[in-house]
């Protein structure tokens, strides 16, 4: 059914993951500096003591520049580490070892913290497949980030990571999509407004 945003979603999704997967690597290197240099700005134009953020992985836009600054300008970074029942643990980050949660996916190996470690953080840093022109982000389709974000009572600036082209008229929503307040792009930040 073509109207069924699921759906649309698994399209829009695949579209990207291809974009991603064939993107030239000298191409790549300079979008994922210039990301780099964008989280740091927007780091530091925030004032944040503390951020979470999340361990990229090779065909994501990177956050490893971004990570390896804060390490050596003392900000505090938490990371998030995926369970089984679909909420996310928190670990600080260490730069040191990393391990794969049980996904397969990148996460750090220091001591587990609970779900509500993310509370005391002044940014938070979220990965995306697309972000549209209101703020509305598509996820990869675990609803991690979203259940995350819609739990907080008070959430700190929430800030998405994505290539140029992954910002979009309209992405699909479901009742739990989580929007965020800017996006940082190869090209710059973007913030969005909020109603």
């Amino acid at each position: 059914m073509p109207d069924d945003p699921a759906v649309r979603k698994r399209a829009l999704r695949a579209e990207i993951r291809e974009r991603r997967r064939i993107m030239p690597a000298a191409e790549r290197e300079r979008a994922n500096a210039a990301i780099g240099r964008g989280l740091v700005a927007l780091a530091e134009e925030r004032g944040a003591s503390s951020v979470a953020a999340y361990l990229s992985t090779p065909q994501e836009p990177s956050t490893r520049e971004f990570l390896d600054w804060a390490l050596d300008t003392g900000v505090r970074v938490l990371l998030p580490v995926s369970r089984a029942d679909g909420l996310l643990d928190w670990a600080a980050y260490d730069g040191k070892d990393e391990g794969l949660d049980w996904m397969g996916m990148p996460q750090p190996t220091t001591e587990l913290l609970s779900p509500l470690a993310v509370n005391d953080v002044d940014l938070i840093v979220v990965p995306a497949a697309a972000i549209d022109r209101s703020g509305m982000r598509m996820g990869w389709g675990r609803g991690y980030f979203d259940r995350t974000l819609g739990s907080m009572a008070q959430r700190p600036p929430v800030y998405a990571v994505v290539f140029d082209p992954e910002i979009v008229e309209a992405v699909p929503v479901e009742a739990q999509d989580e929007p965020v307040d800017g996006a940082v792009t190869p090209s710059g930040t973007v913030v969005f407004p909020m109603d």
